[in-house]
């Protein structure tokens, strides 16, 4: 998401440039992808990690700002009138409410208090609807969201300061003067924002006035009910709703929202009053009005963090250094947490010191340990080692000295360990690059690229991530296509992993590598062009790999997969099983996934590959006696396949035939259609003795009758 460097330094001031900013952001967990500018400031592309929704925001990198730079956050607060009533912490029933002289502006049932456990909701009255002011208009550009309206823009601006999601009703269009969270009922429909009809379940949480539905609860508002031009009352609500009953419904009407995307991870419980007071704010100074009454504030439970004890003597066991006290205290207060309770001065003089071995002695500051509460926006926030990770990423990485653990005993190597080290150094001398993708794919890939049943995920974070995946190709693809959309043409990759399928009651692990590879094969240069990546690059490549396991016989066919080109792919068949199928992607298969230039892929079966015990160098000595060639030039119909070739020749038995290898093919010209001229090498030689020209003929005549019981004639 975008993420103005102007706007994060409104809440904090920072002693360095945007540059050096978005380096230390990056280096403590807020990846900063990218540098834009806008209005001559700085833009950055960050990319958050899904347990940190509290950062999804100006105010949320601000506050990591503080904790990496130790400088102050200013508070974030709402100007709003001074109101004749309190704030309201609960509902008052309806029967009180009639009865009482000071009546709150708006009552709120909370029917589901699972889904809803908080909602806060403000009443202005005499809006008028029209243009924002332009200096929220360039806020609001800066980060790529289109302005609306005074109201609606007022909602978006909070989401992007502080990153809870509001939203503003048109209050004349409510019928029933309540509001009611609840689930939706069998036959009821809404039509959202989006202008489309949805059919709601039962499983579905709504808003509702006394009569309908005016909004999925957490994800859109309701159609009859937005803010339009001639609205004049607006009711501003703010809530935290269930994150697993938020992200079964958006998956349900397969929608996808800035508030559900929040919701979904985790919104703050205790942020509904202050985003609700900082919406009606920015209403007021842009669209006018007054506040009727004091904010509505409905609870039906609360949602607490727990105390955590946070032990030195384990932040030093884990982390393989010794932090200070003050140093721990320093980062976990910027971070918001609550400190409970603190050690003794004398406690914390105590320092760790080395141990024997390499390791540390931590019993003697294992008595210092802080009492902490993590703040209401981090939700992440468990147990001892989560906050250690914490005071890991703000203390910096960096920092940390390059050390090996204390071991004794001897080093267990991995069963596979060699096989996975050499294949991984040929891959990488022969230009590959590894790569890592997820183990999920979606049902529709599951299908193409292997026969087996896949295992579907129970909550999957994506229609396209569904199932485990049943083969790596999926994955491999989606990297090159990634490559390609971003102008590298030019890209080799491997992988290594496991693919999963179902087998009955159990699940069926079995490892794999693929191979991806696009572009040229050899680059230009000032005496020749660059050269395309073809299919014998690949084969050349698997041959490569597969001649490091020993094996009785290793012979390629064209028997791969449909997903393959049929006429630029093949199988690997070693000591009689398939260990691997590799070639071109299918045209209708490219085209489909919008590849625009040719794509090689390749899996190799692991499991059966490693089977093989790795080849052992042996010497060889060189044969004293010369070897002799014969050219053989055949014209074959385009039916004959070099392997039907081989398999002719290998029948022979021919002991002094070293090697039989084709030169030169040619198509056209006196060639007749469907037809190919083919230029064959063959290369006798003995280790015993010299060659005589009449043996190499006898030979040399039963070649030519081999090739032409295959209907090659001989060319003279």
């Amino acid at each position: 998401m975008k993420i103005s460097a102007n706007w994060v330094r409104e809440f904090v001031d920072l002693p360095v440039d945007d540059h050096q900013l978005a380096e230390a952001l990056t280096m403590h967990g807020i990846a900063v992808e990218g540098i834009a500018m806008a209005d001559g400031h700085a833009v950055y592309e960050v990319e958050f990690t899904t347990n940190r929704p509290d950062a999804m925001n100006h105010y949320g990198v601000a506050r990591e700002c503080s904790a990496i730079y130790d400088v102050e956050l200013k508070p974030l607060a709402a100007r709003l009138p001074a109101m004749a009533m309190a704030a309201v912490a609960s509902v008052q029933p309806e029967a009180e409410k009639a009865n009482s002289p000071d009546p709150k502006p708006f009552p709120i049932v909370l029917e589901d208090p699972q889904g809803c456990a908080r909602y806060t909701a403000r009443v202005i009255r005499g809006v008028k609807i029209g243009a924002t002011p332009p200096a929220l208009v360039r806020r609001l550009e800066s980060v790529e969201q289109r302005s609306i309206n005074n109201v609606a823009d007022a909602s978006n601006y909070v989401l992007w300061e502080m990153g809870h999601p509001t939203h503003a009703f048109d209050l004349d269009l409510l019928e029933g003067g309540k509001i009611v969270v609840r689930r939706a009922r069998e036959g009821e429909t809404l039509k959202t924002l989006d202008g489309v009809e949805r059919k709601l379940t039962k499983e579905d949480l709504v808003i509702a006035d006394a009569r309908k539905p005016v909004a999925l609860a957490g994800i859109m508002g309701g159609f009859d009910s937005m803010i339009t031009a001639k609205t004049r009352n607006v009711l501003i609500e703010s809530a935290w709703f269930d994150p697993t009953t938020i992200r079964k419904t958006a998956k349900r009407h397969g929608m996808h929202t800035d508030a559900s995307h929040r919701f979904e991870r985790g919104a703050d419980f205790a942020a509904t009053p202050l985003a609700c007071a900082r919406v009606a704010q920015l209403v007021l100074d842009a669209a006018g009005g007054r506040l009727e009454g004091s904010e509505v504030d409905a609870q039906a439970q609360h949602i607490g963090q727990p105390a955590i004890a946070l032990r030195c003597g384990e932040v030093t066991r884990i982390l393989g250094k010794d932090i200070e006290p003050q140093e721990i205290e320093r980062i976990v207060r910027r971070l918001g947490f609550t400190l409970l309770a603190r050690p003794t001065v004398a406690t914390q003089q105590m320092h760790v010191v080395p141990a024997s071995g390499g390791g540390h002695a931590a019993a003697a500051q294992e008595a210092v340990a802080f009492s902490l509460q993590a703040p209401s926006w981090r939700l992440d926030i468990e147990r001892e080692i989560d906050v250690i990770e914490e005071i890991a990423r703000l203390h910096g990485y960096d920092e940390f000295p390059n050390t090996l653990p204390a071991f004794a005993g001897a080093v267990i190597a991995l069963p596979e360990e060699r096989k996975d080290a050499l294949l991984r150094r040929t891959l990488l001398a022969l230009g590959y690059d590894e790569a890592m993708s997820w183990t999920f794919i979606g049902p529709q890939d599951a299908k193409a690229f292997s026969s087996g049943e896949p295992l579907v995920l129970e909550n999957p974070i994506s229609d396209e991530a569904a199932v485990m995946r049943t083969s790596l190709l999926p994955g491999m693809l989606q990297m090159l296509a990634w490559n390609l959309n971003r102008g590298n043409n030019d890209v080799r990759l491997f992988e290594a992993g496991h693919r999963f399928a179902k087998l009955g009651e159990r699940v069926d692990e079995r490892k794999r590598l693929s191979l991806g590879a696009t572009g040229a094969s050899e680059p230009a240069s000032w005496e020749r062009p660059a050269r395309a990546y073809s299919f014998f690059d690949m084969k050349g490549d698997v041959e490569e790999l597969l001649g490091a396991f020993a094996h009785r016989g290793l012979y390629f066919d064209a028997h791969a997969a449909d997903f393959f080109h049929p006429g630029r792919s093949a199988r690997a068949v070693m000591d009689g099983a398939m260990v691997a199928q590799f070639g071109q992607l299918h045209p209708d298969v490219a085209g489909a996934r919008k590849l625009r230039q040719d794509v090689y892929v390749g899996e190799i079966y692991l499991d059966r590959l490693y089977g093989h015990e790795l080849r052992e160098a042996r010497y060889t000595p060189i044969p004293r006696f010369p070897a002799v060639d014969r050219d053989f030039s055949f014209l074959f119909e385009n039916a004959v396949t070099f392997e039907r070739i081989t398999s002719a020749i290998a029948a022979l038995h021919l002991a002094e035939l070293r090697s039989f290898i084709p030169v030169e093919t040619f198509r056209g010209g006196a060639i007749p259609p469907g037809k190919y001229s083919l230029l064959l090498r063959a290369e006798f030689q003995s280790p015993e003795r010299t060659l005589t020209d009449e043996e190499v003929a006898v030979w040399a005549q039963k070649i030519i009758q081999a090739l032409q019981g295959l209907g090659g004639v001989l060319r003279a």
